[in-house]
């Protein structure tokens, strides 16, 4: 379950309650649903004669909603708070008698120490996601604005993902690279 996804779907579905409710209100207010529904007051309290009515099966169908409601929300927050597209250690080759593991940390370290020794480059971050078995590189890097974007990410594409893709070996790895122009000066000198 992706958070960001199930955020928005749990939102756009409170959306809709909230627009139909006020669309059921505004239609109700029009006289759509006959002149005694449109004439009745916003203070009679339909609710607590129902209540009233059908208390003695209401109030545990009530409690049962409420804890399903606890537990999704406590799900949700626990996604939210403990889930991550990234993947752990990473088979680079599984063939012959035994198979090489890198871990997915020291590939990051290496492609984002490469590419931060880079002239014009500010900072630069990677990350590795998805599964172990089919996973992506997720590469950005901060560029001064007065360095050659072009040569840089020429450089960053043919030397420090080129060296990722050989230390994984696999020429086709999907590599996503995202480069962000700053007007702040590098400290570091080159």
């Amino acid at each position: 379950m992706h958070a960001d996804r199930t955020n928005r779907t749990i939102l756009l579905i409170l959306a809709l309650v909230l627009v139909a409710a006020g669309g059921l209100g505004g239609a109700a207010s029009f006289g759509v649903f006959g002149s005694g529904f449109q004439r009745r007051s916003l203070t009679d309290n339909v609710v607590a004669d129902y209540v009233g009515r059908n208390g003695s099966w209401l109030w545990p169908v009530v409690a049962v909603v409420a804890l399903v409601l606890v537990l999704l929300c406590l799900r949700w927050l626990l996604v939210i708070l403990f889930s991550t597209d990234r993947t752990g250690d990473l088979v680079v080759s599984a063939e012959g008698p035994g198979r090489t593991i890198l871990l997915s940390d020291a590939v990051t370290r290496a492609v984002t120490e490469e590419i931060e020794s880079y002239s014009g480059v500010s900072s630069a971050g990677a990350r590795v996601i998805g599964d172990p078995d089919d996973f992506e590189l997720v590469v950005t890097a901060t560029v001064e604005n007065s360095a050659d974007l072009s040569a840089v990410r020429q450089r960053i594409e043919t030397e420090a993902l080129a060296h990722a893709r050989a230390a994984l070996d696999d020429p086709g790895l999907p590599i996503q690279l995202d480069l962000t122009v700053t007007t702040a000066r590098s400290a570091r000198v080159s």
